[in-house]
This record gives C-alpha cells, structure tokens and sequence, in this order.
C-alpha cells in the first residue's frame, strides 16, 4: 500500500507543470486576403429636384419608381402670374418689333427720297446750265443791237430762275438727309427696344421654367416625398429648399461601404469584390472598387473626423465605393449589403492558423535565474527597453516542449495568415487553446491533445 502510493506521488510530481496543449503543421496552401465592410447599395449619380420657385404643387406627372428620360417634365408649381408676366412681355416685344418694322420702312422711304432729291438736283442743275448758255447768247445779240431789250431781259430771267430753282433742290436734299438720319436713329432706338422687350421676355420665360421640374437625366424616380396641393419653397443660403423628387441613374449601381481604418491601407482601385444584399439572399454579385474615401467618418457619429470634436482615440472609417458589374433589376436603392473586396492573393505559400500568433515580451523568453534567491540585478534603460521588445511569433513543438520562435507574416486570409520567414513547411505548432497561448512560458513541458473538445449536453 505504501508503494502504490509513492508511485503515485512521484507520477503526479513528474507532471507537474506539463501543460496541455493542441497543434497544427505549417502548411503550404493559397491564401486570399479580404476586406470585409458593410453599407448599403446607392447609385453612382443621383439627384435632388428642388423647386427653384414657391407655390402650391399643381401637378406631379410621374410616380415612385418610373424611369424618366432627360428633359422630361415632372411636376409643375402654380404659375399664373409668371405666366401672365410672359404674355404681357410678349406684347411688348411684338409691339417693339412693328415699331422698329415701321421705322426700318420710313428709313427706306427716307434713301428712295434721297434718290430722288439728288435726281431733282441734277436736272435742275442741266437746266441751269441751258439757261446759262442762252443767257450767255443773249447778251452777245444785245450787245451787238440784234436783240431786243425785251427778249433779253425773258432770257436773263429764266437763267435767274434756273438758278433759285437748283438752290431750292440742294435745300430740300439737305432737309431729307437731316430726316433720313431722324429716321435711323428712331429705327436704333426701336431696335433697342427690341433687344430690351426680348431680354424681359426670356427673364420672364425663365422665371415661368422654373415654376415647372424637368429630369437633367435618364434614371428612375426612386424618392418622391411631397403630394399635390402641398407648398414648396426653394433653398435660401440658411434654409433648404423642399425636395420634390429624386432622380437616379441605375445604370451604374454601387455598393457603398465603410471600411476600417485598419484594413484601408490594403484597399486600391479596381480590386474585385463580391457583394451580398440583404434583400437578395444566397445570391452574391461580382463588383470592382472605383472609389477610395481620403477623409476618415468617424463611426459613433458619421461626420468627418475633421468636424468632430472628439477624441482622437474614437473609432474611424473610411467610405469605399464598389460598383457592381451586373446588378439585379430587383435592385433598390437603400439595400443593406456587404462588400468582400480581395485586397491580395498568394499561391502555395507557407501559412498557419492565425489564433497560433500571439506576443512576448522579449524579457519574458529569458530562461528563469537557477539561484532564485539571488537578488535582481537593477538594468540600465537601454537594456530595460531591449527586454520590454515585444516579438510575434509561435510556439513550436520540439520534445515535448513548446519553444517561442519568431516569425514574418505576409497576407491575412480568413483563418490563416501567410509565414515570410522562421517557420518550415512541417514545422509543429501549437494553436490551443487560446488561454494556453496567451500564459504558455518558453521552453515548457508540453502535452498533445488533439482530440475535439466533447460538448457539454443542453
């Protein structure tokens, strides 16, 4: 009896400090590094109709969910006076026109008549030129006592006559010039008019336009928040204006998500990625990356980390935008999703399970002193800071013990992580269980035990 009982003593003292634990091998396989973020399908370009005048909605012309084409009318806004405003300016306009009409014709009449003017001139002026060389005659036959006193004087006469007869012409040539150029002028100023009358028309046509809403593009009526009868407003610098409807363009649908600040670095352009919704299940879409936020949102708030005054220290994200390649016509806008972007890939490469990473201290790896009463010895900084390095690595069986071994880790795959350097192909390590690996001590004894946990009944 004593002797099974030193032998059971001394068994149980041999394991003591023998520790229990679970392993795996360092693999060769292919790993695919993902970033996982979640947010909702929004397309590319979309856009608020506002009401860009006030009054009371009159009529909305399409409904929540019709496609729409560019230019097409959808909802008009009470307009009488506008309307009004148009007609009267209309009226001017084609008031001003036939003013500048009729003046345009006295400026032709006004030319014709200076035509004729110079015309006149010019025969009054060849009949001035007759009349002298008849007078001219007339004074040699009278000189020479062949010609009576009485012709003489008739020839003498016409000439003088002749004479006023081409002064009056040339005055009234003068007198149509001066009303030639009064017509111009009046037609000018008509045309001015004109131009003034048709600047009001298309002020008044434009505040008219603005009482009715056209679509600025081809998309699909995917808000619609206000009813007939209901008042709009536009926006002022400190007050927005009502939204009547929002227009998107589905040709370009989008999953926008947020993705953390510690997985962003790894996110580039046209990345692939596969896109769950909600909404659609077992059903996952191919999609690219387009788009990479520069300004961190900050989690708790959805502002820009910028304009919160908060800490520092506070969760932050970054907004990536996926398009998707063939999305689904049952799509909405506004569908919760969840993007997997692959940000790497490597092919048969070292790895091991990721919960076998863990870190020390590399004070910690230090084998324990044999003398344990010998009194610390006090470190200068440098060495203190040497002993506080922290190091990531494994524990790598060797017999019957776990030593800590430094590795390199490349890509993070869904439970695997890639190995750059300090681990073989082969190598055993330990992977449990996650208290063994956070308090396991280097260089200790070491258990195998591989069997699966048995679950307790429920």
């Amino acid at each position: 009896m004593v002797g099974s009982i030193a032998v059971f003593a001394s068994v149980r003292y041999s394991r003591r400090g023998i520790v229990t634990v679970q392993t795996g091998r360092v693999v060769r396989q292919d790993l695919t590094s993902l970033v996982t973020a979640s947010g909702e399908i929004k397309p590319r370009n979309y856009i608020n109709i506002g009401a860009n005048a006030s009054g009371e909605l009159t009529a909305i012309l399409v409904k929540e969910g019709q496609h729409v084409r560019k230019g097409q009318l959808l909802a008009r806004i009470e307009n009488v006076q506008p309307e009004a405003d148009v007609d009267a300016q209309r009226a001017s306009l084609s008031s001003g026109e036939s003013d500048a009409a009729a003046a345009e014709s006295g400026l032709k009449a006004a030319d014709d008549n200076l035509v004729t003017m110079q015309a006149a001139i010019d025969r009054a002026r060849s009949d001035l030129e007759r009349a002298s060389l008849d007078f001219k005659r007339a004074q040699e036959l009278f000189n020479a006592k062949v010609m009576s006193k009485q012709d003489y004087d008739q020839r003498k006469a016409v000439f003088e006559s002749q004479q006023a007869t081409v002064r009056e012409a040339e005055s009234r040539l003068v007198q149509a010039r001066a009303q030639r150029q009064q017509t111009a002028s009046q037609l000018t100023a008509s045309q001015r008019r004109v131009a003034q009358y048709r600047a009001m028309v298309a002020r008044a046509s434009d505040v008219l336009r603005k009482h009715d809403s056209y679509a600025p593009l081809d998309g699909v009526v995917t808000n619609l928040p206000v009813r007939v009868g209901e008042t709009v407003i536009p926006g002022l610098p400190n007050l927005p204006g009502t939204i009547i409807m929002t227009i998107a363009d589905m040709s370009l649908i989008t999953s926008e998500v947020k993705v953390d600040e510690t997985d962003i670095v790894n996110v580039k352009l046209d990345q692939v990625a596969d896109v769950t919704i909600d909404a659609i299940p077992n059903k996952t879409f191919k999609g690219h990356v387009i788009e990479i936020g520069n300004t961190a949102i900050v989690r708790s708030t959805g502002l820009a980390a910028s304009q919160s005054n908060i800490s520092s220290q506070e969760a932050k994200d970054f907004k990536v935008v996926v398009a998707l390649d063939n999305p689904p016509d049952e799509i909405r806008p506004g569908l919760s999703c969840t993007s997997k972007i692959t940000t790497a890939t490597r092919q048969r490469v070292l790895s091991i399970p990721i919960q076998a990473l863990t870190i020390r201290q590399k004070g910690d790896l230090e084998p324990p002193k044999k003398n344990a009463d010998v009194q610390p010895v006090k470190l200068d900084p440098a060495a203190e800071k040497a002993r506080k390095e922290e190091l990531q690595g494994v524990f790598v069986i060797s017999t019957n013990k776990a030593a800590f071994r430094k590795v390199e880790t490349g890509i993070t795959g869904a439970t695997d992580i890639e190995v750059l350097g300090g681990l073989k192909e082969g190598d055993e390590i330990v992977t449990g269980s996650y208290q063994v690996i956070r308090t396991i001590r280097n260089e200790a004894q070491v258990k195998v035990d591989n069997k699966a946990p048995v679950k307790a009944n429920t």
